[in-house]
């Protein structure tokens, strides 16, 4: 799916609004830079291409998160059918760990 620069700038627009809400958890956008230039993580546009793969339709939100020492890469996506669907990415290995469908 070919959409142009558009979508990756509004992705980052979106990651840094969300970066003080992470800092207040004790995570920040500073932490996963750091993370990704010591090899722990996958760069966010790796994850998105493997997230994009997955499902059809357009990301509308994406959260870094660590869980047990594990980082984790939570996307929202809404499909053109107007269903709400979850995915958990395994940061460092870019394995997919969970999808839902939410249900509004």
């Amino acid at each position: 799916m070919k959409t142009g620069p558009f979508p990756i700038l509004g992705l980052i627009a979106c990651l840094l609004v969300a970066a003080p809400a992470a800092a207040r958890k004790g995570f920040d956008q500073d932490a996963a830079r750091a993370a990704v230039l010591r090899g722990e993580i996958l760069p966010l546009g790796e994850i998105l291409a493997i997230a994009e793969a997955e499902v059809a339709g357009r990301v509308i939100e994406v959260e870094l998160d660590k869980r047990h020492g594990r980082f984790i890469y939570e996307f929202e996506f809404i499909t053109p059918e107007g269903q709400l669907i979850e995915l958990e990415i395994d940061a460092r290995s870019g394995e997919v760990l969970d999808r839902e469908l939410e249900l509004r």
